[in-house]
């Protein structure tokens, strides 16, 4: 017997708690995902592993999901991740930019 995956819990946008979405996005890993989102409409967890165990990305995803950084949907048995960026940016207005552009002075140095 196949069980069906419990359901997917993202808080609502005005849900969302600062010192949750800085707790999340001060992990590297974490950070990693964002940026490579940041880029993209959305991907897969195995396109955003970076090779790591599935049990620690497993983690990760969690905690960016349940900080409401980002969707997280079901596409059979894939997981497709996309930022919740305009959300993020009505909520807490140009955090995601800050944190983005970050990475674009940090590489050009």
């Amino acid at each position: 017997m196949i069980l069906p995956m419990r359901p997917l819990k993202h808080p609502a946008a005005h849900e969302l708690i600062l010192e949750r979405v800085l707790y999340a996005l001060s992990d590297p890993v974490r950070l990693d995902i964002v940026r490579r989102l940041s880029g993209v409409p959305g991907a897969s967890c195995g396109d955003l592993d970076g090779g790591r165990p599935k049990s620690t990305v497993s983690h990760h995803f969690r905690v960016l999901r349940e900080s409401g950084l980002i969707r997280t949907e079901c596409a059979g048995t894939t997981h497709m991740n996309k930022l919740r960026r305009a959300e993020l940016e009505a909520r807490f207005p140009g955090l995601m930019a800050a944190i983005l552009e970050q990475r674009a002075s940090v590489e050009g140095s």
